[in-house]
C-alpha cells in the first residue's frame, strides 16, 4: 500500500484528477476500476474530492518500468477541471501552448497532453489560444465533436472570457475599445475589448478586461491603440518603460492573466477561475500606491 498526503496548498478536487497529476493515465484507471484507492481509509470513488490533509490510500502497486508510450511527460499540467469530452488547464506565463519555430512540440501544452494521453483514444486539441508569456485558463477538448461544440461556442459568443491585465499609465472608469484588428488574411476584422479599472498606481493601472472577440494578440494590441500599453509587453508596449519597470518591480514578463472562464456544459453553467500567479502578486506588492 502506497499512501499521498494532500499537500496544505493544494486546492480541492475531484479524486481522478488529482492522481492523474501524479501518475499515467492508465494506471489511474486501473485504480478506479479496480476500487483500489481509499480517502482516509474510505472506499472512494473518481468523482470524490480530495482536500488538503486528506490521506489518499492506493493498494494496486505503480510499475514505474511501464512502457515509454504510456509514460507521462515530466512537466506536468495543472489541470483546472476535466471530464469526458474537455479539459481546463491553468497555463503557466512561459509555456507555449503549441510549436513554432522556436519552440519544440513536446515542450508545448499540446505535446505534453498528446504524451499524457497516448494509448488512451483521448485527441487533446486546442479551441483557443493564450501567447506564452499569458498565464490562466485555457479550454482544451478532448475529442472532434467538442472541437466543433466548442468553436461554435466561441464564434456565437457564449464563453465568457476575463483577463486581469497591469497597463502603463493612469487610466479611469470603465469603458470599451472597438477598433478592427488583423485577421487570418490580414484583412480587418471586428474586435471588441471591455475594461473595468481594480486598481489605480503612481504610474500603472490594474484592469479586469472581457473580450467579446478573439483575435490574435487584442487585449494587448487594443490597448497600445489606446495609449495604455500592457506592462512588459515586449512587442506591442512601450520598450523604455518596461526596462524601468523590469529593473524596479522584478516581473520579466507581461502582465496578463486569464483569469476566469465560463460556459453552458453538460446542462449548465460551468465557471471556471484561476488565481493570480506569485510573480504578478509579488510585482503588485511593490508598486507605489496613488488612489484618488
Amino acid at each position: 500500500m502506497h499512501e499521498i498526503v494532500v499537500r496544505t496548498q493544494e486546492s480541492a478536487k475531484n479524486l481522478e484528477i488529482f492522481l492523474k497529476k501524479q501518475f499515467p493515465v492508465g494506471y489511474v484507471r486501473k485504480l478506479l476500476r479496480k476500487n483500489g484507492v481509499r480517502i482516509n481509509g474510505q472506499r472512494a470513488k473518481g468523482e470524490d474530492l480530495v482536500r488538503p490533509g486528506d490521506r489518499i490510500q492506493l493498494y494496486i502497486e505503480f510499475e514505474k518500468k511501464a512502457s515509454a508510450a504510456h509514460t507521462r511527460s515530466t512537466r506536468p499540467v495543472d489541470i483546472v477541471y476535466e471530464d469526458e469530452s474537455l479539459l481546463v488547464i491553468n497555463k503557466p506565463a512561459g509555456m507555449a501552448v503549441h510549436e513554432g519555430k522556436t519552440v519544440r512540440k513536446k515542450d508545448t501544452v499540446l505535446g505534453i497532453l498528446e504524451t499524457n494521453y497516448r494509448g488512451t483514444g483521448v485527441r487533446p486539441q486546442l479551441v483557443h489560444r493564450l501567447d506564452k508569456d499569458t498565464s490562466g485558463l485555457l479550454l482544451v477538448a478532448k475529442n472532434p465533436v467538442t472541437v466543433k461544440e466548442l468553436a461554435t461556442r466561441f464564434e456565437q459568443g457564449e464563453v465568457e472570457k476575463e483577463y486581469f491585465c497591469l497597463v502603463k499609465g493612469r487610466l479611469w472608469h470603465e469603458g470599451k475599445i472597438d477598433f478592427p484588428l488583423p485577421g487570418r488574411e490580414g484583412t480587418p476584422v471586428h474586435a471588441l475589448t471591455h475594461y473595468r479599472v481594480g486598481r489605480r498606481f503612481s504610474n500603472a493601472t490594474l484592469v479586469r478586461v472581457k473580450i467579446d472577440t478573439g483575435r490574435l494578440h487584442q487585449i494587448r494590441l487594443h490597448f497600445a491603440k489606446l495609449g495604455y500599453p500592457i506592462v512588459m509587453d515586449e512587442q506591442h508596449g512601450d520598450f523604455a518603460f518596461n526596462r524601468r519597470f523590469r529593473k524596479q518591480f522584478g516581473l520579466k514578463r507581461q502582465f496578463l492573466h486569464a483569469e476566469k472562464l465560463a460556459l453552458r456544459h453538460a446542462g449548465k453553467l460551468q465557471e471556471w477561475t484561476a488565481p493570480i500567479p506569485k510573480d504578478l502578486t509579488e510585482a503588485l506588492k511593490k508598486l507605489p500606491s496613488d488612489e484618488l
